[in-house]
């Protein structure tokens, strides 16, 4: 019990140094540039509290549950031996932390309303439902497949750069044909597909994975899934615009 409270104690004071620069900055740029107090100082402070305990409890949650079972799946499909098998959590796991994501709803539902305010699509409450639902899907889909191919990767020992120089190519080719109105989007999506349940358990998965197969090295070969995740969402989304 008295480790647990130290153990507590030490993530609180990590996440009061992990946010003190925000709030060094956010105090300058108020009192000395601004030249104006706080507004609802209580209320900020609360905030911050607030914002002080969620990230400390994040954090150890990630510590204790999240990083531990990705690891220990990753462990348990490398002993298994069966491929077919790993290669399909690997890709319902890119696909299920993706399309729940709150950031990419966001996203797709601001966009299905751009498109029907610029004639895209009609403007209807449907049409709008099935174009968020099917960026999202897209999306969904891309990051399935990005950490499939990520797995096997791992699996092969195939260098990353190759992958990541030719999926770059890949979106500077997509970028030349595909329509203006869907490149700014299609960027945005590759940002909000990493996150928070995402990257943790996509990375232990990489670094276990790495760890449980002989002659990878989980510095090399464990970590990479999430650019590749960030990455083919861009190209799959400008595809979909292409066909929209």
């Amino acid at each position: 019990m008295k480790k647990l409270a130290l153990d507590m104690l030490r993530s609180v004071r990590e996440s009061v140094r992990d946010l003190m620069p925000i709030i060094v900055v956010v105090a300058f740029f108020q009192l000395v540039v601004l030249q104006q107090p706080l507004p609802n100082l209580g209320k900020i402070l609360y905030g911050t509290v607030m914002v002080v305990l969620g990230l400390t409890f994040f954090i150890r949650g990630l510590e204790m549950g999240l990083f531990p079972i990705g690891e220990t799946m990753a462990h348990g499909f490398a002993r298994k031996g069966s491929l077919f098998w790993l290669l399909l959590f690997a890709f319902a796991l890119g696909f299920s932390t993706t399309v729940a994501e709150p950031a990419l709803i966001a996203i797709a539902d601001e966009a299905a309303n751009v498109a029907a305010e610029g004639g895209m699509i009609e403007r209807a409450d449907e049409s709008r439902r099935a174009y968020a639902f099917g960026l999202r899907l897209t999306v969904a889909l891309s990051v399935g497949a990005a950490i499939l191919l990520g797995v096997i990767r791992i699996i092969k020992g195939w260098p990353i750069q190759w992958f990541i120089l030719s999926g770059y190519i890949g979106v500077v080719i997509m970028t030349v044909f595909a329509p203006p109105e869907i490149i700014g989007i299609a960027y945005d999506s590759g940002g909000v597909t990493t996150s928070t349940v995402t990257v943790p358990l996509v990375t232990a998965l990489g670094v276990g994975l790495a760890s449980s197969i002989k002659g990878r090295n989980p510095m090399i070969d464990g970590f990479g899934l999430i650019a590749f995740a960030s990455l083919t969402p861009m190209i799959f989304v400008m595809g979909y615009g292409m066909m929209v």
